[in-house]
């Protein structure tokens, strides 16, 4: 070969290297980039106890159950003898007993989670060049650098704070100073204005309980058979190994096809739909493997069964809240006459068939959510997109469509507006359908029913009309954040009315700061010293950071609320209604996931109005001390210059907060736990 061509070789090689690259980018950017919601969600993956949660803008605790999708504001109580489990992506969160954990902020780029107090064990696989992952206590702010196994303690006083970083790399920021955490070093930080710090080898240290539940459930994830036909941020896939099989289909490729299932059970028939913005109508599945097949990939009826067709696995998925079409309207009713209940319906979308969200987006969202989740080329999508009719907001109508699906046996399920409004079960209520009126009902792309405050917490569940709701020390902890959390969610009650004027479409981000209680703002810029404290002979010297338009010498600036609930709204009747129990599944024993209800105590719920507290960030203290830039080995450009942390502190609640009645027969709150004495945390610390 000669010099010549070699030269045009070389550059054509480059060339089509480049070209790949273009084409592979729009697939990884944030779907913040493209105006619509992020492209993941943590999913609940296992529950075992008594676990209870309260969504963002709810005013209640409610019963958690398994595969409810997770977001920004979320918060999860683990109570005593129970334990949960989290997924993101390829990463894990373990939860241990009397465990407070919330999300302040979960996106594309970051997951920023708040421990009030307990154990949780953490598993990252994979972190981005600049993904964030932080958790953050009572008096500090801890950093994953590196994928790898850590472990965090936070005691119930608010006081200490330990981490043990099994395998990976991380930093611990608190009281104006920053500690470097190393493989097989444990840190006990304790105090809240000014810190003590003890750093040692935790090498030697015995394994307890709760790792070996954590290595066991973590275990699931090398030995899955499924992980070879799927992408590894397809959230859930591990659980469709011992409830399923996967066969070769000539006109699908690898899909997977469900086992011990019911007769006439068909996709998305066995759970209810839940409100969760900014996404609205989502569903939550009764089956332990139905998360995966729920928001990713496509069903298809071949072979006189179901099968599920994974996108492909090369790509990174985008989370859908549900793929499916709907069908109903004020000409879908039970038997077309005067005073019959509206009904909604809906069906799974096949293969190659596009997913238009019923959720303000913009086409390049509309691209990255179907070519991720089903093989279809961008040409199709965007025709598909550019091809729906909109006459007004009210009456969405795709046109020229044909939908595989539509016709498959028992693929169309039907519920009362009120039924799916409430998320009661769905089997439970589903309605017989006349395929004759699905041409008249029309097939829309969102289901026009509105939202109640029973929407955000779905069914409520058989645990004896009683919901373990954290202490009050928990509820209003403070932490201590090295990244500003996005503002609290706006309180259901002040979107009701909106969203009831345009029923099934969630709100404009616009729209919804719009409605921000004065009392609640958003974030604003911190400025905070920070004297970076590393082990080791690293040179001194005092780094201030500045973020924004703040100023060094500025006020507490007004934030975002840790806790949106007092310990009265504890204090709440929860309407009762029929357990949602999918048929073929026993119950499970205390060592099994369960999607079952848990047999835990709780408290009945009523709708009263939310308190509303505000919430100052103020600089962390400063201190002399040595100096060092933080290390991050995951990029090979120097450390960013960072804010100091953020201290997150709850306001006391105003008295104009509604009428709280009492129900002493139906609360039952978690009894404080007295701060653990010095013999206790030193157990946890050599853990």
């Amino acid at each position: 070969m000669t010099t010549r061509e070699r030269v045009l070789t070389c550059v054509y090689t480059v060339c089509c290297a480049a070209f790949f690259l273009v084409l592979a980018l729009p697939l990884h950017c944030s779907a913040a980039d493209d105006d619509g919601p992020p492209g993941r969600v943590a999913r609940l993956s296992y529950v075992r106890g008594s676990i209870s949660f309260e969504p963002a803008g709810a005013p209640d605790w409610a019963v958690a159950v398994i595969n409810r999708p997770l977001t920004s504001g979320d918060k999860l109580w683990v109570d005593s003898d129970s334990r949960a489990e989290v997924q993101i992506g390829s990463s894990t969160i373990h939860l241990n007993s009397r465990t407070g954990f919330s999300f302040l902020n979960l996106d594309d780029r970051t997951v920023q989670i708040q421990l009030s107090a307990g154990t949780l064990g953490l598993t990252v696989r994979h972190l981005d060049r600049n993904e964030v992952f932080e958790v953050d206590t009572s008096n500090q702010a801890f950093s994953i650098l590196q994928p790898g196994h850590y472990r965090l303690y936070a005691s119930d006083d608010g006081n200490t704070t330990i981490v043990n970083v099994r395998e990976g790399q991380g930093e611990s920021i608190g009281a104006g100073r920053s500690y470097a955490i190393q493989s097989q070093q444990a840190i006990t930080l304790t105090g809240t204005d000014s810190l003590n710090a003890d750093v040692e080898s935790a090498g030697g240290h015995d394994r307890d309980d709760f790792d070996e539940w954590c290595a066991s459930r973590d275990s699931r994830e090398a030995q899955s058979a499924s992980r070879r036909y799927v992408a590894p941020e397809v959230v859930g896939y591990q659980d469709l190994d011992d409830n399923g099989v996967w066969r070769y289909d000539l006109g699908y490729g690898e899909v997977w096809v469900p086992i011990a299932i019911p007769v006439g059970w068909a996709p998305y028939h066995f759970g209810h739909w839940s409100w969760i913005s900014p996404w609205g109508w989502t569903w939550v599945d009764d089956a332990p493997w139905g998360y995966a097949t729920s928001h990713y990939g496509r069903w298809v009826y071949t072979q006189h069964t179901w099968c599920w067709v994974p996108g492909p696995a090369s790509i990174r998925p985008v989370y859908a809240p549900a793929l499916v079409a709907f069908v109903g309207g004020s000409n879908f009713s039970v038997g077309m006459s005067v005073g019959d209940p509206s009904l909604v319906g809906w069906f799974p979308l096949g293969p190659r068939e596009v997913y238009v969200p019923g959720y303000q987006v913009s086409s390049a969202y509309v691209n990255r959510v179907n070519i991720s989740n089903t093989t279809v080329s961008t040409t199709t999508v965007t025709n598909v997109y550019n091809t729906t009719l909109s006459n007004d907001v009210n009456t969405t109508q795709v046109l020229k469509i044909t939908y595989r699906n539509s016709s498959a046996p028992g693929a169309i399920t039907a519920v009362p507006q009120t039924s799916f409004a409430s998320g009661q079960p769905v089997a439970l209520t589903a309605v017989a359908v006349n395929q004759h009126q699905i041409p008249a009902a029309g097939v829309t792309m969102r289901a026009h029913v509105a939202p109640t405050s029973a929407s955000l917490v779905g069914p409520a569940v058989a645990t004896n009309n009683r919901i373990v709701a954290p202490p009050a020390a928990v509820l209003t902890r403070s932490v201590v954040a090295k990244v500003a959390p996005p503002p609290p969610a706006v309180p259901f009650e002040r979107q009701q009315a909106a969203l009831a004027e345009h029923p099934g479409e969630p709100l404009a981000r616009n729209e919804v700061e719009s409605l921000r209680p004065a009392n609640i703002p958003g974030a604003h810029p911190v400025t905070a010293p920070l004297s970076v404290e590393t082990q080791g002979n690293e040179p001194k010297g005092q780094l201030n950071l500045q973020v924004g338009d703040a100023q060094p010498s500025s006020p507490e600036l007004v934030g975002r609320p840790v806790s949106a609930t007092s310990p009265e709204q504890q204090k709440r009747p929860l309407t009762n209604a029929a357990a949602s129990v999918f048929p073929s599944y026993a119950a499970p024993t205390t060592n099994q996931a369960s999607h079952l209800p848990n047999s835990g105590p709780a408290h009945d719920q009523s709708s009263t109005q939310p308190i509303r507290e505000q919430v100052s960030y103020r600089s962390a203290p400063s201190e002399n001390g040595p100096t060092a830039q933080p290390s991050n080995s995951r990029s090979v450009q120097p450390a960013p210059a960072f804010p100091g942390p953020l201290v997150i502190s709850p306001a006391k609640a105003s008295g104009n907060v509604g009428n709280l009645q009492p129900a002493e027969n139906k609360v039952q709150a978690a009894s404080p736990v007295p701060a653990a004495p010095d013999g206790d945390k030193e157990k946890e610390k050599n853990k």
